[in-house]
């Protein structure tokens, strides 16, 4: 009995292992991926729409949600003025606002790669373009 279970489990290990490099080696043509021939997640116009959201509603609101608990942390360290409560509410009220300048602070840069990100595609194949150029120009002096 104990072979037979040896044997199974190897069997076992040795499917989920080949179907593990599977799921690492590609996804499935039905997630979006698959390898060649695929499309970019988004069009420029999507990043500039999702560039815009963060801008115009993302960051204000981030940082009216902020002031609001500022304002409502700030009367309760008040009312809790000569306790330790105060104290803790204090810390956590700093700690709140480092979280939110990093929070500020990632939506920016988002922001920034959004709106970038059409540029860095023109200029890659821009780029591309002018490396295969010299190639079109000495098929054209070979005659072809």
């Amino acid at each position: 009995m104990s072979g037979d279970f040896a044997q199974e489990w190897g069997s076992e290990r040795a499917r989920a292992a080949d179907q593990a490099a599977m799921r690492l080696n590609g996804v499935p043509a039905a997630d979006g991926g698959g390898g060649g021939g695929g499309t970019f997640a988004s069009t420029p116009a999507q990043k500039r729409s999702a560039a815009n959201t963060i801008e115009t509603e993302l960051e204000p609101n981030t940082k009216k949600a902020t002031e609001h608990a500022d304002e409502s942390t700030s009367t309760a360290v008040k009312g809790f003025d000569g306790w330790d409560a105060a104290l803790g509410l204090k810390k956590v009220a700093d700690t709140w606002d480092q979280q939110v300048k990093v929070l500020i602070g990632r939506l920016g840069s988002e922001k920034g790669s959004l709106r970038g990100a059409s540029g860095l595609f023109v200029r890659n194949d821009l780029g591309t373009g002018d490396g295969f150029r010299p190639l079109g120009s000495q098929s054209k002096l070979n005659g072809l």
